[in-house]
C-alpha cells in the first residue's frame, strides 16, 4: 500500500504538530515496513526530521512553486497524488489538499484542536477564516476523522458536523428528537398525539429501525396532516446521531418499559433536555435530571414539551442537571467501579 502524508509539520515544527507527525510516520515505518510511505512537504529541512531519507519525499520542483510553496501544498498536491499512485492520503495536521474529494483517493485527517473557534480573541479575523475553511473542507472530504482527544471530537461535532447535519437531514432550528426502534413498547405514537393535542408547530425527528409500528405512525401522520412536520431517519452513523442529540431542542423517550434507557443518558451527555416516562427503570436512570410524564396523559406530555420549548430558564436547568447526571455513566467512572468490585471480590 502506498500511503501519502501531508508532512509539512514533520519537517518544520519542533514540537506539537511536528512531534505528532514525526512519531506517526516513524511508527508506521517501523512496525509496518511492507507499506510505502510518501511524504509531501513544501520544504525539506533535516534539522528536525533527520531520518527523512528513509522515505520517498515529494516537494515542489518548479521554481515558482518553490517560491509559492503554500499554494503548492494547498492546491497542487491532489494532482501529485494521482500521478504517484497513492492509495490513501493522511492529512496529519488539520487539513487536506484542495480537490482531493475529486480524486477518488480515500483520505484521513487528524484534527488536533479547534482553539481558533473556542477562543477567537487570540487570532486575527483573516487567520480564523482561513483555519475554519481548511478544517471544514478536511472534515467534509475525509472518509475518516481522527480527533486527538475527546474534547476535540466533541468540538468537531459541535462546530462542523452540526452545520452539515442541518442541511443533510433538512432539520429546522428547533426540533424534538425521539431515538429508538419503532414499536408499541417505545410508545412513539404518544409523542405525535401530544404534538397535535397541544397544537405545537415543532419538527419531530424519529431515529430508529422501521417496523410495522411505523405504518401505524404514518397513518396517524397522514390523518393529522403532519407529513411536513415529521422526519424518519434510520441506520445513521454514530457521529451523526451524536450531532442530532446536540442539535435537538429536547429529547422525548416515553417508553412503557426499559432495562435502562440509554437514549436518556445519551441525550443528557449531549446537553439535550429530556422528557421520559415515570415507569419502569426510567425515573432511576433519569436521576431527577429529566421531566417525568405519565404514559397515557397526552395533555401533560404536550404541556411539558411546550414548557421546554418556550421557557429558556427551565430548559437550561434541565441541561445542567442532565450533564451532571451523565457524568456518573462516563466510561472512566464505570471502569473505576468495576475495578473496585473486582478488588472487593479478590481481596
Amino acid at each position: 500500500m502506498r500511503i501519502g502524508f501531508d508532512a509539512k509539520r514533520a519537517f518544520l515544527n519542533a514540537s506539537g504538530l511536528g512531534n505528532y507527525s514525526r512519531n506517526t510516520i516513524n511508527a508506521l515505518h517501523h512496525y509496518n515496513a511492507e507499506n510505502q510511505l510518501i511524504l509531501f512537504t513544501p520544504e525539506i529541512k533535516n534539522e528536525l526530521f533527520s531520518n527523512y531519507s528513509q522515505f520517498e519525499v515529494v516537494s515542489p520542483q518548479n521554481r515558482m512553486f518553490k517560491i509559492y510553496s503554500s499554494f503548492w501544498r494547498n492546491f497542487m498536491v491532489s494532482r501529485e497524488l494521482k500521478t504517484r499512485s497513492i492509495d490513501i492520503f493522511h492529512g496529519l495536521s488539520n487539513e487536506l489538499p484542495k480537490g482531493i474529494h475529486k480524486t477518488e483517493i480515500p483520505s484521513v485527517v487528524t484534527i488536533h484542536d479547534l482553539i481558533f473557534i473556542r477562543f477567537p480573541e487570540f487570532y486575527k479575523a483573516i487567520d480564523r477564516n482561513i483555519y475554519f475553511n481548511k478544517v471544514k473542507y478536511a472534515c467534509s472530504s475525509a472518509q475518516k476523522i481522527i480527533a486527538i482527544s475527546e474534547q476535540t471530537r466533541d468540538d468537531i461535532i459541535r462546530f462542523f458536523n452540526s452545520e452539515n447535519l442541518r442541511s443533510k437531514y433538512n432539520l429546522k432550528k428547533q426540533f424534538v428528537l425521539s431515538v429508538g426502534t419503532h414499536e408499541p413498547r417505545k410508545n412513539q405514537l404518544s409523542l405525535l398525539k401530544a404534538i397535535i393535542y397541544e397544537r405545537l408547530d415543532i419538527q419531530v425527528v424519529f431515529v430508529g429501525k422501521h417496523t410495522s409500528y411505523t405504518k401505524k405512525m404514518n397513518r396517524f401522520i397522514a390523518e393529522n396532516k403532519m407529513a411536513g412536520q415529521v422526519i424518519f431517519l434510520n441506520d445513521i452513523s454514530e457521529i451523526d446521531l451524536a450531532g442530532l442529540y446536540r442539535l435537538a431542542t429536547l429529547s422525548v423517550y416515553i417508553s412503557f418499559f426499559e432495562g435502562f434507557g440509554l437514549p436518556v443518558i445519551e441525550s443528557m451527555a449531549s446537553g439535550c433536555p429530556v422528557i421520559t416516562s415515570n415507569v419502569s427503570c426510567l425515573p432511576e436512570t433519569a436521576g431527577g435530571a429529566a421531566v417525568l410524564c405519565s404514559l397515557n396523559d397526552i395533555g401533560e406530555l404536550g404541556k411539558q414539551i411546550r414548557l421546554i420549548l418556550e421557557n429558556k430558564t427551565h430548559r437550561q436547568v434541565l441541561v445542567e442537571k442532565g450533564l451532571e447526571r451523565a457524568k456518573i455513566f462516563h466510561p472512566e467512572h464505570f471502569s473505576k467501579k468495576m475495578i473496585s468490585l473486582y478488588n472487593e471480590i479478590l481481596f
